[in-house]
């Protein structure tokens, strides 16, 4: 709060016969002023300074009852307690409210007041503007005849023959326009679009506003009509319909959907999305979402009945929910009192070609792999535990089969660690012992392999001795695996064990000096690193492979002891992996301005352990090539506008690169990003990736002002979009996203082309556009989410940061 002088009760006229009286707000009930002649001076000696509330946003209760009403203009006539009338250049001010008008009366007795004559009228920022005023300043109910009025929070701009203020937070506009888009003072107010209705009743408690017979017209043109029609006042969520989505598909046709918005409670909600596809039908689809404290989830469905283009019903359906189980009752009675947590992921659809109809409405992370699971999970002190059942549904074409992954009913496993534990009177050593049993099944005939039983203990012991200019750690591990089989193996065999123990020793040293480059100084380190690993060979050739898959050959791998992941092979990798880095630190901020790597493992002896071929049979060569590829890595952000990023596989032996991928990003300001990459795998793929947002206006030499995130650049702003992927094998783009935004400051569109490949004759293709009207709704389908998820660093044109203060239009 700020200070303020404390001086004597007199209102002082300065303006010619310019007067003032504080109502109420005076000890004596008599009136007391003073007009000031040349030379009058006012003593302000002894004056104190006491903190005041006056520029609070909202004030108590029972502070506003006694709140004083002050009332100025050039001639004043009445009595304290009483009608006073005040003419030319009238003002009345009571904490939040003001009016002026040429004519002002104001009943203190009743606290009504009375304006006429271009009357303006400020209540918490919200101005109106008109002939003739009738208000309580105390129970904020009258009438304002022919008012325009502009809305603080969301930009809102109207005009109505008449206005009634209800109370404080409602009012109602008879025969009412209202827009976003702002006023040009002295013209005749044309905004680019309106909603028209018989009536317009704005709720700032509920923060919703709706029009009675209301029509939405664009330039003049009406686009959407309806009896009641409701829009936000704020992002506060409501019931009600919401804006309708359109879009073009080039396998559905035009689909149209018309959502329902269902704010059932503070923690529960649900949307309705009935669409209209013009090639198959009606899809009714609908989420529900629900939040506790202790759990919270969601539900998405969708039913197609009688698809015209497959013949047949359609559906999908998905289920998330987790929940944090300790402290139950039914727990509690049972003695079991520890952290434990439920998760469960349900995702089913009716057919395998329901992924390449509805390419967008999977919320899984592989379209044609739908996971579902069901995990108890825990723990205590060193202990930790999970159990849970896995399914997967494989959703085949024939044009491009995939072999499914095997389910897991039940993966039970149990964990126990210590870290920091004191062995033979030495403290720091890390150790744990994993146990895990899971049953894996599949169809052998899609699998090529055998169902069974895997249960498995893994022990781990690990010390790192370490200074600030080097470290040594030494591991010691040992893998045991018991198999049982539901059929007999090659061999003949229904069961089998395997007992493995890996030996690694990861050393490094860290070297560090100042350094200057450009005339800009560094700290450049220097870091060397040497990783040694041992694990004998045991002929693994027979065992199913259940969920084993080669590790990514990177900076992270390279330094493992096993370059599968999963547990059905152990790679007897017995080789010295050598590597070094260097590294430009900003002395100030600690920030990395350049990072290069090199790394390359030498095998010790050849490695025999290989991955099954694709159905489960013994298959690949031993590798018996010493040296490894050569990994090179830089990253260079000079400036943070500027990043460069390189990673190379290169196989000294044939010369060339087996992989690399080169990127980088270039951000100068908001709403302008720019990046691109490139991706090679030798003899798989190349591809060109490029993403951009950017103003049309730096391309004819107009450079607009940033006006910070969330504000765009301005008025009359078109913006170019989009992400493109292009394969150089076949010569074609792979997927798309391109499109336009403008931005007209009170509403903004946007025309987005959609292409996702399918296969490799195949893609969807769809056009999105959206007329966005700021602080109303959104008409159209919604590409917003979609350009967030695929172009990198895409910033909203809107998006509120901070909220407006009734300050900002304070008079």
């Amino acid at each position: 709060m700020l200070p303020r002088f404390r001086r004597a009760p007199v209102v002082r006229a300065v303006h010619g016969l310019i007067a003032g009286l504080a109502l109420g707000a005076l000890a004596a009930p008599g009136l007391s002023w003073s007009q000031s002649g040349d030379g009058d001076e006012e003593d302000l000696s002894g004056v104190q300074l006491q903190t005041s509330p006056l520029l609070l946003e909202n004030l108590p209760a029972a502070v506003r009852g006694q709140l004083p009403t002050f009332v100025s203009g050039d001639r004043i006539e009445g009595q304290t307690d009483g009608l006073t009338v005040v003419e030319g250049d009238a003002e009345l001010r009571r904490h939040d409210t003001v009016i002026r008008a040429d004519r002002l009366e104001f009943d203190q007795r009743s606290s009504e007041a009375r304006a006429q004559g271009k009357v303006l009228i400020n209540r918490n920022g919200n101005r109106f503007e008109g002939p003739e005023l009738q208000l309580n300043v105390e129970t904020n109910r009258g009438s304002f005849v022919e008012p325009s009025f502009s809305l603080l929070k969301n930009g809102g701009q109207g005009d109505a023959s008449r206005v009634d203020f209800l109370g404080e937070d409602r009012l109602s506009a008879h025969d009412a326009r209202y827009s976003t888009c702002p006023r040009t003072p002295g013209a005749k107010w044309m905004p680019d679009w309106l909603v028209r209705a018989t009536r317009i009743d704005l709720d700032n408690v509920e923060e919703q506003g709706v029009a009675i017979g209301g029509v939405l017209e664009f330039k003049g043109v009406p686009i959407l009509g309806a009896p009641y029609l409701s829009f936000p006042l704020s992002d506060k969520r409501k019931s009600g319909m919401l804006p309708p989505t359109i879009n073009l598909d080039n396998v559905s046709g035009l689909e149209i959907t018309l959502p329902y918005y269902l704010n059932l409670a503070p923690n529960f909600d649900a949307t309705l999305y009935p669409t209209l596809m013009s090639k198959r039908g009606v899809d009714l689809a609908g989420e529900f979402r629900y939040l506790q404290p202790r759990y919270d989830g969601r539900v998405r469905a969708a039913f197609l009945p009688s698809d015209a283009l497959r013949s047949r019903d359609r559906w999908g359906y998905s289920f998330q929910h987790s929940q944090n189980l300790q402290g139950e009752p039914a727990l509690q009675l049972l003695g079991l009192d520890v952290p434990l947590g439920l998760r469960l992921n349900v995702n089913r659809v009716s057919d395998d070609d329901y992924w390449r109809d509805f390419p967008r409405t999977s919320t899984s992370l592989t379209s044609r792999l739908l996971a579902s699971e069901a995990v108890l999970s825990g723990g205590q002190g060193s202990w930790s535990f999970s159990a849970g059942a896995y399914r997967w549904q494989t959703l085949q074409a024939v044009d491009a089969p995939i072999i499914p992954p095997y389910d897991r009913l039940p993966s039970l496993s149990l964990r126990y660690a210590q870290s920091d534990a004191r062995i033979a009177g030495l403290r720091g050593w890390d150790w744990s012992v994993q146990t895990e049993f899971t049953r894996f099944q599949s169809d052998p005939a899609l699998t090529g392999q055998v169902n069974g039983d895997r249960a498995l203990a893994v022990a781990d012991i690990s010390r790192r001795w370490q200074t600030p200019g080097w470290y040594v750690q030494p591991r010691l591990k040992l893998h045991a695996t018991q198999y049982r089989f539901d059929a007999p193996l090659l061999d003949g065999s229904r069961d089998h064990s395997r007992a493995l123990p890996t030996l690694s020793l990861d050393s490094g040293m860290v070297f560090e000096r100042s350094a200057s480059y450009f005339g800009r100084r560094f700290t450049q380190t220097l870091e060397p690193r040497a990783f040694f690993t041992w694990t004998p060979f045991r002929d693994q050739s027979l065992l199913p492979n259940y969920d084993s898959a080669a590790n990514d050959f990177n900076f992270a791998s390279i330094y493992s002891e096993n370059v599968f992941g999963g547990n059905d092979r152990i790679s007897d990798t017995r080789a010295l992996t050598v590597g070094v880095s260097s590294r430009l630190l900003d002395p100030g901020s600690g920030a990395e301005v350049l990072r290069l790597g090199l790394a390359q493992r030498y095998l010790l002896r050849d490695q025999n352990v290989v991955l099954p071929n694709a159905v489960g049979l013994p298959g690949g060569d031993p590798v018996t090539e010493r040296l490894s590829d050569v990994l090179l890595g830089a990253r260079v952000q000079w400036d943070p506008r500027w990043m460069v990023d390189a990673n190379v596989q290169f196989n000294p032996k044939d010369r060339e690169s087996v992989r690399t991928t080169l990127s980088g990003r270039y951000t100068p300001s908001n709403y302008r990003v720019l990046s691109a990459a490139y991706r090679l795998q030798r003899g798989a793929s190349e591809q060109f990736d490029i993403g951009w947002q950017w103003p049309l206006a730096d391309l004819w030499g107009t450079t607009p002002a940033d006006r910070g995130p969330g504000r765009g650049l301005g008025v009359g702003q078109w913006y170019s979009v989009g992400r493109i992927n292009y394969s150089v094998p076949d010569r074609k783009v792979v997927d798309l996203l391109a499109g336009f935004e403008y931005d007209a400051g009170c509403w903004i569109g946007r025309v987005v082309l959609e292409r996702l490949q399918l296969s490799n004759v195949s893609a969807n293709q769809r056009v999105l556009f959206q007329l966005e009207f700021s602080g109303f709704s959104r008409i159209g389908s919604n590409p917003l989410q979609t350009l967030k998820d695929n172009v990198p660093r895409y910033q909203y044109l809107r998006e509120e940061i901070n909220p407006p203060s009734r300050f900002e239009q304070y008079d």
